[in-house]
């Protein structure tokens, strides 16, 4: 049984810049991490192999050739091996067009795959789509943000442990399927130094767009359906007045004069 995680790397976001001429992200010289979302995907699905040994976890991620540390993290963590899916042709890919080459990618490298799982969005685009146009592609059943998981006896099912607006669910869904996390347990495994040389030995195989068999029309910017137009930080906002150093007596007064002089009470 095999279980696909699919995870991005993105850019460090305390060290995120936008180019203020062109309104794009500026990646030069920007340190770049494992998504954290991703990572908990890759949690439960390790989780769910120290479960059932037979489990064979596989990382892919479609990106650049630095992509590949992103990969190394993944299989310092429990992954057993990695698929990189890498060419210019992909570059400038919107949500639908990464989903429909990881769809490929995945038939390819993966044919016999009995879940998807991967986090319920990134850090760097916030757009949580890929994962639900995914399953739209392959035609499988889905559960999003996802917290826990567990495989029924027959390991023919998913059990997913659910967050909503309103509270949690546990919804079930027949195998194969796509499950994206939105959370993990707070306390997750570290390498170590063993797990880090070992992931350096662990297969990782690397496709490009020859290998998917789709049109280039597909792929990139060409198959893209939207186009981010600009990109910009927030308006920095103003600090509001601060009262410290006083007494609660005082200061309830003040919040009280405050509070009728902008008609709120």
């Amino acid at each position: 049984m095999k279980i696909v995680v699919c995870i991005k790397q993105v850019p460090e976001i305390t060290d995120v810049k936008v180019n203020p001429e062109t309104g794009t992200l500026v990646r030069e010289g920007v340190s770049s991490i494992l998504n954290p979302f991703c990572e908990y995907a890759l949690d439960h699905a390790v989780r769910l192999k120290s479960a059932h040994q037979e489990l064979d976890v596989i990382a892919v991620t479609m990106g650049p050739p630095q992509a590949k540390s992103a990969l190394f993290r993944c299989l310092e963590l429990g992954a057993d091996r990695a698929v990189l899916v890498s060419d210019r042709k992909f570059a400038g890919a919107d949500t639908w067009a990464t989903a429909l080459t990881l769809a490929a990618a995945i038939k390819k490298a993966v044919p016999d795959f009995s879940l998807i799982l991967m986090g319920k969005q990134a850090i760097d685009g916030d757009t949580a789509q890929v994962g639900p146009e995914l399953a739209e592609i392959l035609n499988l059943p889905q559960i999003t943000y996802g917290v826990e998981m567990h495989l029924s006896a027959n390991k023919k099912r998913i059990r997913v442990k659910r967050e909503s607006e309103n509270g949690y669910e546990i919804l079930e869904a027949r195998m194969p399927a796509v499950i994206s996390a939105s959370k993990g347990e707070l306390i997750r495994r570290v390498p170590s130094f063993e797990d880090v040389l070992s992931a350096r030995v662990k297969d990782l195989r690397v496709i490009s767009a020859a290998d998917l068999g789709l049109d280039e029309t597909e792929l990139g910017l060409q198959g893209s359906f939207t186009q981010v137009v600009n990109v910009f930080p927030p308006a920095q906002k103003i600090g509001g007045t601060k009262l410290e150093g006083l007494e609660p007596e005082i200061a309830a007064r003040k919040i009280a004069a405050f509070l009728r002089e902008e008609k709120f009470i």
